[in-house]
């Protein structure tokens, strides 16, 4: 008479009989693979304040009014200010270059400054106390408007920067515009001593 092994084995357990190890044939499963956050795409960037080391150079900025990135030229120039001394060449090559970039970095974020390619078509930061000013000698054509075409960069998702230009005077707010109105061609160009003629 023929036997059924599976039965056979059944019947037997629970008599000194184990059942088969099925955990020791089984493959070992793999442990789930977290999914990976979206990168997240930029927007351009919010206005913030600086904090900590770099807010000296926001104020740098207010005090002088209007600064050059990195540039020589009649007004103050931060990567100098930053390096403490006459830069040669390019600054991304000096010893305090990482302290150059955080201030740069820092005043293109600040909510009271906004960045123009106005002084001899080099960046330009200029503080929110003279806008009124640059507005006044814009609207007189003093300044061409290209000269104040507001410049802001956008942090895209590779890591690339790119450069969002708004046109004068799309960028002017109705409480600088308040301002420049109220301000007479004279007080703008004495804000404003870099400007000749």
């Amino acid at each position: 008479m023929k036997t059924n092994k599976r039965t056979s084995a059944s019947k037997g357990r629970g008599k000194g009989t184990k059942a088969p190890n099925r955990a020791a044939r089984a493959t070992p499963k793999r442990a789930k693979a977290k999914p990976r956050p979206k990168a997240k795409a930029k927007k351009a960037k919010p206005a913030k304040r600086a904090t900590g080391g770099t807010a000296r150079w926001v104020k740098f900025v207010e005090k002088h009014g209007i600064v050059l990135a990195s540039a020589k030229g009649p007004v103050p120039c931060v990567a100098e200010a930053v390096a403490g001394e006459p830069i040669v060449g390019s600054w991304w090559a000096h010893p305090k270059g990482k302290a150059i970039f955080a201030a740069l970095s820092a005043i293109d974020d600040s909510s009271d400054v906004r960045c123009f390619k106005l002084v001899d078509g080099k960046v330009t930061f200029a503080h929110r106390k003279t806008w009124p000013a640059l507005v006044r000698l814009g609207a007189d054509g003093v300044i061409a408007a290209e000269q104040l075409a507001a410049v802001q960069q956008e942090h895209m998702p590779s890591g690339e920067h790119r450069n969002i230009t708004t046109p004068f005077p799309k960028w002017v707010d109705e409480p600088t515009q308040r301002a420049a109105d109220a301000l007479s061609a004279e007080k703008a160009r004495a804000q404003l001593a870099w400007i000749e003629g």
